[in-house]
């Protein structure tokens, strides 16, 4: 008797193990989707094309690879920069594909894919404005993107800077040019990016000499998927040996683009953390 229910509490176990231990990469294969979170207002990393309404940018392009990868069709949903974290933990995404800061704080949370590009945040101000570096943010409004490093970054770097934060960086940079902050705070690549699109009034701004951060960037894994991370890394580093990496970044920051960025500093081979 002893001996059947030790049988079936063993089965039992055996059951619970195996669910708590499910393969994410089998499930992807099997519902033959793989639903990628990206931002969708990032530019040139991912944003709708005004001409097709369809997502397209860098992070949208590995997205793509990975999917391909895997042998299923991708798919995309936009998130918040607050929410990216909590709906890969929830499993409302099966991967982040969204501008996202591989830092050591966040390695309790999830797992990162090797380093996918490298960035620095910089700040934004009005020639106007007096401000002509980090230091002379203190006691100033700074705007920027909620739930990203630059908040935190900004208030370490400056202690007595107010900062305010939107649910886009879109958002904080209409704020700067409606004069409710003194300063925009994004990625070196987004900051580029806003003064593109001010055209003509992009010479009344001027980007301030010193960096804020340095920010490697990758794909986030839910913690623990490590087949799915090995097919990941391996996506990028056949991305990197055929030299479709180097064309993806001159398609959307080189010369190729509007942003018309320096050669890229780094590649696909590995993993970059940031304190």
């Amino acid at each position: 008797m002893k001996t059947g229910v030790w049988a079936a509490t063993a089965a039992a176990l055996v059951l619970l193990t195996g669910v708590a231990k499910a393969d994410l990469l089998a499930d992807i294969q099997k519902k033959g989707e793989l639903v990628v979170g990206v931002l969708g207002t990032d530019e040139p990393n991912s944003f709708i094309d005004p001409k097709t309404r369809e997502l397209v940018g860098y992070d949208v392009d590995l997205g793509k690879a990975v999917a391909q990868k895997i042998g299923v069709k991708p798919v995309f949903k936009q998130l918040t920069v607050a929410a990216r974290i909590p709906e890969l933990q929830q499993g409302h995404v099966d991967l982040l594909a969204a501008s996202l800061t591989h830092t050591k704080e966040r390695e309790a949370q999830l797992d990162f894919s090797i380093t996918t590009f490298v960035t620095g945040q910089t700040v934004l101000v009005k020639k106007s404005s007096g401000i002509n570096d980090v230091p002379d943010l203190a006691g100033k409004r700074v705007v920027t993107v909620k739930g990203g490093t630059q908040e935190p970054n900004t208030k370490k770097a400056v202690p007595t800077a107010t900062v305010i934060t939107f649910d886009t960086a879109p958002q904080a940079f209409q704020a700067l040019q409606q004069g409710k902050g003194a300063a925009f705070v994004n990625d070196d690549k987004s900051v580029v990016r806003a003064l593109v699109q001010l055209g003509d009034k992009g010479k009344d701004y001027k980007i301030l000499p010193s960096n804020l951060s340095i920010e490697p960037l990758a794909l986030g894994i839910r913690k623990g998927e490590s087949g799915l991370k090995q097919v990941v890394d391996s996506t990028l580093r056949e991305l990197e040996a055929s030299g479709k990496a180097e064309a993806l970044y001159e398609q959307w920051y080189g010369q190729q683009s509007p942003l018309k960025m320096p050669k890229r500093n780094f590649k696909f081979d590995s993993d970059q953390v940031t304190e």
